[in-house]
C-alpha cells in the first residue's frame, strides 16, 4: 500500500519555483506586453484561486506551460504574419467545435 493515492495524477512538468515572476518578466519585455502581461496576471490569480480550494497544482502548471509555448511561438506566427500568407479561407475553431456537438 502506498501512501499516494492512485488516482493522482503525477505532473509531468514541474516548473521552477521562480517561474511565475520569470516568465512574466519576459512577457512585460515582450513587444504585446501591454495584452499579454495582464492576461497572464488574470490567468495566474484564477489558477491560484483554484489551487487553494483543490489543493492541486495542475492549473497553475497549466499556465505557466500555456504562457511559455505563446511566448515560445510568437516569433513563429509574427514571421507567418509578415509573409502575407493568405490565411483567408481558414476555419474557425469555435466553429468545428460546435459541429462536434
Amino acid at each position: 500500500m502506498s501512501a499516494q493515492p492512485e488516482h493522482t495524477p503525477t505532473p509531468s512538468y514541474a516548473p521552477a519555483p521562480g517561474a511565475p515572476a520569470e516568465l512574466l518578466a519576459q512577457l512585460r519585455a515582450d513587444p504585446r506586453a501591454a495584452q499579454w502581461a495582464p492576461a497572464f496576471e488574470r490567468e495566474w490569480a484564477a489558477a491560484l484561486e483554484e489551487s487553494r480550494r483543490t489543493f492541486s497544482l495542475g492549473g497553475l502548471y497549466e499556465v505557466i506551460q500555456d504562457w511559455q509555448g505563446r511566448l515560445a511561438s510568437a516569433p513563429a506566427v509574427d514571421a507567418f504574419v509578415a509573409s502575407g500568407y493568405d490565411d483567408s479561407d481558414f476555419i474557425d475553431i469555435a466553429e468545428l467545435r460546435g459541429r462536434r456537438r
